[in-house]
């Protein structure tokens, strides 16, 4: 019993530990991969935690799926040897009992288990009366009522160390990320369970090597508690997700090397000066507001002569005009134009709303 509870000291310790660093390969592969991968990236100094997949989901069938159950040992003795915590990911009950069966010290839920409440449910029950923290990762697609469901669902269970972890999200046309960062949504997550543990997942955000540290960097400027990132003795081999797996003394390299910022410092200097320019934002917002408002006011007059003439709320030649004159004078000011387009889209889509109450009223 004394053990038991010593371990959970040590876990928690871990737990509360910034930032926190997780990494391991993509799959359990072999015993002397997983063993060789845990004692290069403890000798690293940086890493407090091992992760392995031993069951991995795949969009088609014939891909490989993990080792399963035979890799688990191999974790529980990697442990041992390094004294590193270990996590997986589970999606079923089985898998959930298989791996408290071999001592895991922390269980993650996948993208893919996250978008299903029922497997989320499923992995709830199997945890209730079981005392071990969980991490969620976000949902394939950008929807934060999942990733908040599946979060109160383990909440539910008992559960009372939930973390999130944000590894992108599933869009149409996206080129530059395996899985597009969609910053936005993970600060507006953050906000939602403020003091809830918040970690990035790099790898999965970026799909290939070369952007990684640019990713985790911003992470780390926006606040994040630590990362996950995937690590492989031999990246270029490894049986699944080959180009975002980096060697561990590559890993270790890339922690030292990020710049982890802080997030207040005991200055007065400091504090007024942002005070300040804090006030400075607040007055531009309230004008900003009036404006907006100015705007759709506007729009509600140009709904009534469209209703009087039975014309069309949306007329394309004049939506293109507004993005190339917004394209062009935000470019002088310094604005890019993704966020140009996101700007004027929802403002567009406002208007279209405020003139048609005025068409159908």
């Amino acid at each position: 019993m004394e053990q038991a509870t010593q371990q959970t000291k040590n876990i928690m310790d871990v737990w509360q530990k910034r930032p926190l660093i997780i990494s391991g390969p993509c799959s359990a592969e072999t015993e002397q991969q997983v063993l060789e991968t845990a004692t290069r990236l403890a000798a690293t100094g940086k890493v407090d935690m091992l992760r392995a997949g031993i069951w991995k989901p795949r969009t088609r069938p014939g891909q490989f799926e993990g080792i399963g159950v035979k890799g688990l040992p191999w974790l529980f003795q990697a442990k041992k040897i390094t004294g590193l915590l270990t996590t997986v990911e589970v999606a079923t009950a089985k898998q959930v009992e298989d791996a408290l069966n071999f001592d895991v010290d922390v269980l993650w839920i996948g993208a893919r288990t996250t978008v299903n409440p029922f497997s989320v449910q499923e992995v709830a029950d199997a945890l209730r009366g079981v005392d071990i923290p969980v991490l969620i990762k976000n949902p394939i697609n950008p929807d934060l009522e999942l990733w908040t469901g599946a979060v109160e669902r383990i909440a539910k269970a008992g559960i009372k160390n939930i973390g999130l972890i944000h590894r992108g999200f599933s869009s149409y046309g996206n080129t530059e990320y395996r899985n597009a960062p969609m910053w936005h949504l993970a600060i507006e997550m953050k906000r939602r369970n403020p003091g809830m543990l918040m970690i990035n997942d790099p790898s999965h955000i970026s799909g290939r090597r070369d952007i990684l540290q640019d990713v985790a960097q911003t992470a780390i400027d926006l606040d994040y508690d630590g990362l996950i990132i995937e690590s492989h003795i031999d990246p270029d081999n490894a049986w699944s997700d080959a180009k975002q797996q980096i060697t561990p003394e590559h890993l270790g390299e890339m922690i030292s090397s990020i710049n982890w910022r802080k997030e207040d410092v005991p200055s007065e200097e400091y504090h007024a000066a942002l005070e300040k320019l804090r006030q400075q934002i607040n007055h531009l917002d309230d004008e900003l507001m009036q404006i907006l408002g100015q705007r759709m006011k506007a729009a509600e007059k140009i709904g009534l002569y469209k209703k009087e003439n039975n014309i069309t709320i949306l007329q394309t030649s004049r939506w293109n005009a507004i993005l190339e004159r917004a394209y062009a004078k935000g470019e002088k000011l310094g604005l890019s134009k993704e966020f140009i387009t996101r700007y004027f889209d929802a403002v567009h889509m406002e208007s279209i709303q405020h003139q048609n109450k005025i068409m159908n009223s």
